[in-house]
């Protein structure tokens, strides 16, 4: 018989005020010169303000792990995970996705719940390489594999859309802990499969 363990993953962050946020948001694009004087532009600040909360609320799940009876001990890798976050030094968005793998220890871990924690932690204003490390790490210290490793390609538009405006580039991180990152052929084994050529 199987039973499963679950850890409830809340991040609350703190108290949303969008009638505040719909000000700031009215007198930010004043300042800029654009006037919300016609009909399409009337609640543009409303929308701001909860496109913004939305984009900084991830949504609680449950860390679901499962005994690993059969004491599986190859890669599990959940490859192409969507993703998109906020560049924290200019508020704009970046998207792109996210390679997530272990090797099991003593438990395996819901497959859903790659893509979940991936989320949880891009929910908030984020530097991409802050963002890979979290999630290996996060991985590595509820779920104690054998090893973790985390790939993110993503194109940012504070890059695409000004200063260089490097149209269609992409940035690569990746962190890799445990077997992975030191075993050649364990490290060599992800990156192919992530397609991600080290």
């Amino acid at each position: 018989m199987y039973s499963n363990t679950a850890l409830h993953v809340v991040h609350t962050p703190e108290d949303v005020d969008l009638d505040a946020a719909e000000q700031a948001a009215g007198q930010f694009l004043r300042a800029l010169g654009v006037l919300e004087d016609g009909e399409s532009m009337r609640d543009t600040p409303r929308r701001m303000a909860k496109a913004y909360a939305d984009l900084f609320t991830p949504r609680p799940f449950d860390l679901t792990t499962f005994p690993n009876d059969e004491g599986y001990d190859e890669l599990v890798l959940a490859r192409s995970i969507p993703l998109r976050s906020v560049c924290e030094h200019h508020l704009l968005p970046f998207t792109g996705i996210a390679h997530v793998g272990y090797l099991p220890g003593e438990r395996i871990l819901g497959l859903s719940k790659l893509a979940r924690i991936t989320e949880h932690f891009a929910r908030r204003p984020q530097v991409q390489e802050r963002l890979t490390k979290q999630i290996a790490d996060w991985l590595s210290e509820q779920l104690q594999p054998k090893g973790v490793g985390v790939v993110i390609e993503a194109e940012h538009t504070c890059m695409t859309l000004r200063g260089v405006q490097a149209v269609g580039s992409t940035t690569v991180t990746s962190t890799l802990l445990g077997t992975l990152r030191n075993d050649a052929r364990s490290r060599q084994e992800f990156f192919s499969l992530t397609g991600v050529n080290r």
